[in-house]
């Protein structure tokens, strides 16, 4: 059986219970935030697939227990997500969904706007997600030392390129 990151399903989302039925695939759902607002910065495709329609759709996902959890992502950005409060609204949010939340250190790179949450701020969120009962393992950091985090080769090989372009410009 395996994972279904729900961004990959592009159109299907309003089907997803459907979809569930059919493949008994486990889901992972890269949220990393608790609110539309700040949802459509980080994910842009929350524009099309709001914070209520995907809940509503996982909600309905078929299976669901303890033994079949839905692994929800949390990537840790500095006074962006990190908060008590936010914790406290993630509970509220996944109250009833069997429910891991891994919890992501952010991998800063080369002219990001974020910076990773402070790791005593990322252990006080944990704990209000374990005292609240949810599964809030987090990640080691990996890839920090040459920029391999998911999505940063892709834009360390951009930054590249353009430097490359103002070289041979320059000359």
């Amino acid at each position: 059986m395996g994972e279904l990151e729900y961004a990959c399903l592009e159109n299907r989302l309003v089907d997803l219970p459907g979809f569930g039925e059919k493949t008994q695939a486990m889901l992972a759902i890269s949220l990393h935030a608790t609110n539309d607002e700040l949802r459509e910065k980080l994910v842009p495709l929350n524009k099309k697939y709001p914070i209520e329609e995907l809940m509503a759709a996982i909600r309905a996902y078929p299976g669901l227990s303890n033994a079949k959890r839905v692994t929800f992502e949390y990537v840790m950005l500095k006074d962006v997500n990190d908060s008590a409060a936010e914790a406290k609204a993630l509970v509220k949010l996944l109250k009833g969904v069997p429910s891991k939340i891994n919890l992501i250190p952010f991998n800063p790179w080369p002219g990001s706007e974020y910076q990773c949450s402070d790791w005593k701020t990322i252990e006080a969120f944990a704990a209000i997600l374990n005292r609240a009962g949810y599964a809030s393992p987090i990640r080691t950091p990996r890839g920090r030392d040459i920029l391999a985090a998911c999505g940063q080769l892709k834009s360390e090989s951009e930054k590249m390129r353009a430097s490359e372009r103002r070289r041979i410009e320059a000359q």
